[in-house]
């Protein structure tokens, strides 16, 4: 009998990984903050100094640093709580696959900055990375194939589709560039860092020994013909059932 090669859900593991997502993302921000305390004392030369300078050469190894720097504290409040929410949904199935889609996004969203934003403009703030997350959350599931994480997706999308009003020209004074390079990338990695172990599902061919098999002595069938159900085959239904039990749901 065939079995569905996806790992079963283990609702130990799962805490564990939720735990360790929890404390990655308070220490994320923990610095941001740390480096926007420093920024604010030393009159906002980390943000001058490691910002996104469109096209500038010697500035392009500042797409790594100009995420975890801000203009003011108004700009670091309305990064931290959607940054904290949608990191921790995207590094809660494993922080490993977390680091390398951060790094995606960051790549991306800074990319984009640094290739079409004006050239008289700096860049800076954790916005990209937060658009990216959002993005990856939302298709997570569909490529994953995680029933509970595809609600989580539509959820989180219909909730904070507002969003992607920023992530388009017409907002004065925000890098919509970076938000539309950080949800590309987002998105991209959904599908990069897919659970490729969740497409090898096997559906096993009918018995026809144990279905119509005649009957050695009669000739007539031991059993009513028709092909009995496949074992072990994949129900979506079966597999949201699951996962809410493994969950204690």
């Amino acid at each position: 009998m065939a079995t569905d090669p996806r790992p079963a859900l283990d609702p130990a593991r799962m805490v564990a990984e939720a735990r360790r997502a929890f404390f990655v993302m308070f220490a994320f921000l923990a610095v941001v903050w740390a480096l926007q305390a420093a920024n604010w004392a030393g009159d906002d030369g980390l943000s001058r100094d490691f910002s996104i300078i469109p096209r500038d050469a010697d500035r392009l190894p500042d797409i790594f640093t100009a995420p975890f720097l801000h203009v003011n504290w108004q700009h670091i409040e309305a990064n931290s709580g959607p940054l904290f929410i949608f990191g921790f949904l995207a590094a809660y199935r494993g922080v490993k696959k977390f680091l390398g889609l951060t790094l995606l996004i960051v790549l991306t969203s800074g990319a984009a900055v640094w290739f079409f934003e004006h050239g008289d403009t700096y860049t800076v703030g954790a916005s990209g990375l937060v658009y990216g997350y959002f993005g990856y959350v939302v298709l997570r599931g569909i490529f994953d194939r995680h029933l509970i994480d595809c609600l989580v997706g539509v959820v989180m999308g219909g909730s904070f589709a507002y969003l992607l009003t920023s992530a388009v020209p017409g907002t004065p004074g925000v890098s919509w560039l970076g938000h539309l390079g950080g949800l590309a990338g987002g998105l991209a990695g959904a599908w990069i860092f897919r659970d490729r172990g969740s497409y090898r599902t096997a559906v096993p061919a009918p018995d026809r020994t144990l279905a119509g098999a005649p009957d050695r002595a009669t000739g007539a069938p031991d059993r009513p013909t028709g092909a009995l159900p496949p074992q072990g085959a994949p129900s979506p239904r079966a597999d949201l059932l699951k996962e809410l039990d493994d969950l204690g749901l």
